[in-house]
């Protein structure tokens, strides 16, 4: 069926067309509805963190025992594509990164063969390691605050568990339930070692004695004649108490019960760590997703299940909402449904003005309307979601949709002014530019064809936004060439007559348009001149701009860490971080906040998180507020603060204390922290970062134990009971535990409090000779050296020991313009090949985006060269039709200049997106000279000229209405506008400047190019 019959079947059975546009528009008001909301595609690295325990193992024991022993068993895990671990006091951290096309569940799967396999070179450690699919980096999608008045933080924080934490887990998208300040009941048995000593016992006694005292073990049934009777012991001591009553030893026939040599009591796993929601104390349930997992639905379904769970816990505690990161997801979602609202409405104004008739502006109207609900159908149908990028691409498509409407009804127009009927208007108008409605959205979703085929984590995030785009495109040139023709045959109005004595205004604009093109033909070497510097502008504008990755966004929330001295004790950290409370009670923009104390086993590190009022409610931005806290912050004496503002774009598996990192690796853990420390501190004076610092922690107070071999062989010892002797008394020791219905609570050994951070309390030890079973002290074949420095934490990427350099960007920078200065700042110190670097995160997709946008461009501008070549069997005329495009280049990256903005991801996708928009202006110049040669035999000078007269006023009409579809998004207003308006001033600047000059200029290029290459011809 060719197009002539589509046409004039459509406008012969006007009510078929008009009910199978309904059936579209239906299926789009279906679909709306059950699109998913998110706040970008899906495109997430899948992740999975594995977590292993040991109490009171040292960094250095847990990265060497633990951590290297899984590493290893892990590295054969097929799809890793980074491996980063951290050790610290008794806790060992390993984060997996896979490939973007790996099964986050087939790689659970191989997750755990890999733990299973190391299993047996472990330590004997209380609990095998776990793994959880989620990503540390990711911001929690919801942070609960758990708080009480009455109640202990002991209570509060098995209820917390029992009752909320393990629901929650089971929710379908939660990832990981974290509980900040748990402080887990257990019974704490508190050895004396001067009565022990006294008493010929030692700590190995007691932990014998506990470890055989409760039990829960299977005892049987009796199987009667009559009955079954299941049989029970009160095997199991469930009090501090009853623990106190046990009997240790006797002494001349009188017991010695382990109350007179211990204190026994009710307390917490972990006494020194905790947690204030909103300033109270408490606990904070931190949730994370499960990557790939819907943000909003995940949320709403633990909305949902929250009030169920909070009717099974005690009047007296308060669970309250602390941060729900779907609130900016929504306002920035309705924010980019209203820019979308207003650029139809400023598009329909533009065309209402030019086209001067209500039927006219209804028809294309409709047209735009049918396709944008038409795409919901096929978002619906490919499973896309409704986020910031789909609906910026549905506004983007409400220039495009409106410019195929306008050539369409604007053809149709000129037609009715000539004499025609409605139906005659409509048919051969249509007929007439079918082709060149054709060729302008094949070309268009050309250029999409490049982002199709990105790789990596950008081209995932972009794949919804081009085929949302395409889609688009492709709906409304079925609508414009079958609705629009069949409903102007039927409603259009005859054009009014003009009065040739009295031109109106657009006539006057014609006029003035025809004296300057007439000049620019009879001077076409200046022209010439003029589109050669144009292209070597654009070239140099591009080469020079500042280069970013994605803009920062403001997502209302905030994320911290603090650092101190490591050896900093536990009250003098609560009190530095009270100081840091009494800060952000006092800014007006905070509306909640989280703080904590003694992350990773250290009583020197803390988090923070705060959540600011909606940015419609406040002046300052989430980076001008971190930089308004930062010099209060700096007021605290020994306390660090880290500050970065939370993104819907979290892209490494590291948790960085800034925005962006970069990691240095090296054989040698010496000349790594020698050198990490020189560009640290190199860095500093830099004023491109802020908040610069690095993960090396050499500061850990170590006070080491000489073991005298000899002599501890002469009274039978070996280093593992030193080892064990000391486990019992200083690692928090988990020697046994009590299983009730709903958890299991741990029983802890160790010394009493005075003496657990006392090293002349080792004076006081007594261990039993396996030889002659007298006690000997223990410093009689050890001594205690003097004390040194250690590291709190170790770092392993790729398997090798790591430091990672964090930072921030100060005002005005470009993350380009950083990556330089560090590249060189490693240049300028000569540091070796032995120690490597590489950036994470954010700033290595930035390095591999920089790397390929030229090939990216360069390839756009070969697939619209390809598919005009094809449309126009021609290898010269899409050379006249590209080159609108240079002038775009100027005025999109100049705009972008003036706007303060650098050369980001998003302001690439405004280039690319011109280089389908502008060349339109190209196509309808070539494609009705073209005609004007074939039909009327006019020389190329008169065919062009005419065609720039006779295209003059759909050009405009198109570009306005492209402008228009693009301000809202430049003017950037409310949330998550930082991601809309770059491409909302690439795209308007490059229109802008772009019409001024293509307007001379190609014709121009059309007269030259046909000089050199098609006047030959055709005199052949």
């Amino acid at each position: 069926m060719n197009s002539r019959s589509i046409f004039a079947w459509c406008m012969h059975h006007p009510i078929g067309t008009v009910l199978l546009t309904c059936a579209l528009v239906l299926m789009g008001i279906l679909a709306f509805p059950r699109l998913s909301i998110a706040p970008l595609p899906e495109a997430e690295f899948p992740t999975i963190e594995v977590s292993a325990r040991l109490p009171g193992a040292s960094a250095e024991t847990m990265a060497s025992a633990v951590a290297t022993p899984l590493e290893v068993a892990l590295s054969v895990v097929p799809g890793i594509t980074e491996m980063t671990s951290s050790s610290a006091l008794g806790s060992v951290n390993i984060t997996l990164q896979f490939v973007l096309e790996k099964d986050i569940d087939a790689a659970a799967q191989e997750v755990q063969a890999a733990l299973n396999q190391a299993a047996g070179r472990l330590p004997d450690m209380p609990n095998q390691p776990t793994w959880r699919k989620a990503n540390p980096s990711d911001s929690p999608i919801l942070i609960i605050g758990v708080t009480s008045e009455t109640l202990s933080r002991s209570q509060i924080s098995d209820l917390a568990e029992t009752v909320l934490a393990r629901q929650l887990s089971q929710i379908y998208g939660v990832g990981e339930v974290f509980i900040g300040g748990q402080q887990k009941p257990a019974i704490r048995i508190q050895a004396r070692p001067e009565v022990l000593a006294a008493n010929n016992l030692t700590l190995a006694d007691i932990r014998a004695v506990v470890q055989k005292a409760s039990v829960n073990q299977p005892k049987g049934a009796l199987f009667g004649a009559n009955r079954v009777s299941t049989l029970a012991v009160n095997d199991q001591i469930f009090s501090a108490d009853e623990y106190g009553q046990l009997i240790v030893k006797y002494d001349n026939g009188n017991p010695v019960y382990l109350r007179d040599v211990a204190n026994v009591v009710a307390g917490a796993e972990n006494d020194f760590v905790q947690i204030w929601p909103n300033g109270e104390s408490g606990v904070a349930l931190i949730i994370r997703r499960q990557p790939g997992a819907n943000i909003v639905a995940t949320a709403d379904a633990i909305q949902a299940a929250l009030p169920q769970l909070m009717s099974a816990l005690p009047a007296d505690i308060k669970v309250e909402v602390f941060n729900d990161r779907t609130r900016t997801i929504r306002a920035s979602l309705a924010e980019v449904e209203l820019t979308l609202a207003i650029a139809v409405v400023l598009v329909i104004a533009v065309m209402a003005a030019f086209l001067k008739q209500w039927s006219a502006t209804l028809i294309v109207t409709a047209v735009l309307l049918v396709s944008l609900i038409a795409t919901c159908a096929f978002m619906y149908l490919a499973g896309f979601s409704i986020n910031n990028l789909t609906l910026v691409a549905i506004v983007i498509a409400v220039g495009f949709i409106v410019d195929d409407a306008i050539v369409v009804i604007e053809n149709i127009h000129c037609y009715l002014e000539l004499g025609l009927s409605k139906t005659e208007a409509a048919l051969k108008g249509a007929q007439e530019i079918g082709f060149t409605v054709i060729s302008i959205s094949v070309s268009l979703i050309a250029a999409f064809i490049p982002l199709l085929f990105m790789g990596g984590i950008i081209g995932r995030l972009f794949l919804e936004f081009s085929l949302t785009a395409a889609a688009a495109i492709l709906i409304s040139v079925v609508v414009c060439l079958t609705l629009a023709p069949t409903l102007a045959s039927i409603f259009m109005d005859k054009a009014p007559h003009h009065d040739a004595n009295n031109p109106g205004l657009f006539d006057r604009l014609v006029q003035r348009y025809d004296r300057v093109l007439t000049w620019a033909l009879a001077h076409q070497r200046v022209m010439l001149c003029v589109f050669g510097l144009t292209l070597a502008g654009s070239v140099a504008s591009f080469i020079a701009i500042p280069k970013g990755f994605f803009p920062l966004q403001d997502t209302g929330f905030v994320i911290g860490s603090t650092q101190a001295a490591s050896d900093i004790s536990y009250e003098d950290m609560v009190a530095k971080h009270k100081q840091l409370e009494d800060i952000l009670r006092k800014d007006p923009d905070i509306t909640g906040f989280n703080h904590a104390v003694g992350g990773n086993n250290s009583t020197g590190a803390g988090r923070i998180w705060i959540v600011l009022s909606d940015p419609d409610d406040r002046d300052a931005s989430a980076s001008e507020i971190i930089d308004r806290l930062r010099p209060q912050f700096a007021q605290i004496p020994g306390l660090q603060v880290f500050l970065r503002a939370s993104q819907d774009i979290n892209l490494g598996a590291n948790q960085g204390r800034a925005q962006y990192q970069y990691v240095l690796k090296a054989l040698d853990s010496d000349e790594l922290a020698s050198w990490t420390n020189q560009l640290t501190a190199k860095l500093r004076q830099n004023p491109l970062f802020t908040d610069l610092s690095n993960d090396l922690q050499w500061d850990a107070n170590i006070i080491r134990l000489e073991l005298d071999r000899q002599a501890a062989a002469r009274l039978g010892f070996t280093a593992a009971d030193l080892d064990q002797a000391l486990y019992d008394a200083f690692g928090q020791r988990q020697i046994s535990e009590y299983q009730t219905e709903t958890n299991q609570y741990n029983v802890i050994l160790e010394v009493s409090p005075e003496q657990r951070g006392r090293a002349d309390s080792l004076n006081y030890f007594y261990l039993r000779s396996p030889l002659t079973g007298d006690m000997v002290p223990l410093l009689s074949f050890a001594k205690v050296l003097p004390a040194q420095s250690g590291p709190v934490v170790i770092a392993h990427h790729g398997m090798q020991p790591a430091a990672n350099i964090s930072f921030n960007l100060a005002a005005g920078v470009a993350l380009g313009d950083a990556v330089k200065a560090l590249e060189q700042a490693r240049a300028e110190l000569n540091m070796p090949a032995a120690v490597l670097g590489t950036f994470l995160g954010a700033a290595q997709a930035f390095q591999d985006s920089l790397a390929s946008q030229p090939l990216l461009i360069l390839t756009a501008l070969l697939a619209v060269y390809i598919i005009l070549g094809v449309l126009y069997e021609s290898f010269v005329h899409p050379l006249t039709i590209l080159s609108t495009l240079p002038s775009a280049a100027i005025g999109a990256i100049g705009l972008l200049w003036l706007w303060g903005l650098d050369f980001s991801i998003m302001a690439l996708i405004g280039i690319i997106l011109l280089i389908g928009i502008v060349k339109k202006n190209g196509i309808l110049m070539v494609d009705f000279a073209l005609q004007a040669q074939r039909e009327q035999g006019l020389s190329a000078r008169d065919a062009i000229h005419q065609a720039c007269l006779v295209r003059f006023r759909p050009i405009m009409m198109t570009t306005l209405a492209a402008i228009l579809g693009a301000v809202p998004l430049l003017l950037g207003f409310g949330t998550g506008s930082e991601l809309r308006v770059p491409l909302g001033v690439a795209i308007v600047g490059g229109l802008a400047f772009s019409q001024i000059l293509t307007l001379l200029t190609t014709p121009v290029v059309f007269l030259t190019l046909d000089k050199l290459f098609l006047q030959k011809r055709r005199q052949a």
